[in-house]
């Protein structure tokens, strides 16, 4: 075994165990706990469990950030909040872990073994509990001082939609008001429903009844054109090459194509828009990026 990674999301952790040619050999799955505590408890215990495959070093990519100069993290979807997340599940696993933000681990597992292989700029986002991404160059991410960028998630929600459609403005977990994520994450794809269609529907249920229900339809043409303008923000910026769409989220049938051809309609006419894929690795392909990056950080080695 040469290195394994565990993705921590606001729903699930997945812990992952890669053989030396980044395969993954053994993996499994437990509900996030909403209790600190048991948080701690749960990470500390996948760190073991990872750590009985063999002495390799251990990744963890967690949505949200943690600051460089206190060690605390800012996360909207985990019950971590303003707590030494990193050191107090070393502390309880006697192990040391090598932490990064989910999105940015997702990016480097597509850029070097995905989806985006071969690819120059790729940005990546995902679509799940919350929303955010990252952007490689050439396999590496680009760097980040105060380890905030691709917080894309966290970004205003577009006024003009907000408004055509009648849209709520909310309080994001993050503290602020009217970020995209409350409109294009889980709960807020939910959210618009409930404003179209008066009902309470989970994303499995909108993505199933969006061809038959035309109510339901309206839903999902609104969130793909919410997501879609935010994509076109992110593209405005970087330029991608290509655009990996990662979480929970992107597994819903056909998103990817909805999403590349909402993208056409919003970028500058006569002007290409980037393609839109779906990771490879899956919804939980954080996971073998996380490991990667504990393996560079690790062993200092390279690919």
């Amino acid at each position: 075994m040469i290195a394994a990674g565990i993705d921590l999301g606001g729903t699930k952790i997945e812990t992952q165990v890669f053989d030396e040619n980044w395969a993954c050999v053994a993996q499994r799955r437990l509900p996030t706990p909403k209790d600190y505590a048991a948080l701690v408890s749960a990470l500390a215990g996948e760190v073991q469990w990872a750590k009985s495959h063999g002495d390799i070093p251990v990744g963890v990519g967690a949505a949200g950030l943690l600051n460089p100069a206190t060690g605390l993290a800012l996360t909207a979807n985990l019950c971590a909040n303003d707590k030494p997340l990193p050191a107090d599940v070393e502390l309880a696993a006697g192990a040391q872990i090598v932490y990064m933000n989910d999105c940015r681990a997702l990016v480097l597992s597509e850029a070097n073994f995905g989806a985006g292989r071969g690819h120059n700029v790729v940005a990546g986002l995902i679509l799940g509990t919350g929303v955010g991404g990252a952007v490689s160059t050439a396999g590496a991410l680009h760097p980040s001082g105060r380890e905030i960028s691709g917080e894309f998630g966290h970004m205003a929600a577009p006024a003009h939609l907000v408004v055509q459609y009648g849209l709520p403005i909310v309080r994001c977990g993050c503290g602020q008001m009217g970020c995209v994520e409350t409109l294009v994450a889980g709960a807020g794809m939910s959210r618009i429903a409930a404003v179209v269609t008066g009902r309470d529907m989970t994303p499995i249920e909108i993505a199933a009844a969006r061809h038959t229900d035309p109510e339901v339809g309206k839903v999902w043409d609104i969130w793909v054109a919410v997501v879609s303008d935010l994509l076109n923000t992110i593209s405005r910026v970087v330029d991608p090459d290509l655009i990996v769409i990662g979480g929970g989220l992107s597994q819903m049938e056909g998103v990817a194509g909805a999403l590349e051809a909402g993208l056409k309609t919003v970028q500058f006419d006569s002007f290409d828009a980037a393609k839109v894929v779906v990771a490879q690795g899956g919804e939980t392909s954080g996971a073998r990026g996380a490991a990667f990056n504990a393996w560079q950080e690790m062993t200092k080695g390279t690919l």
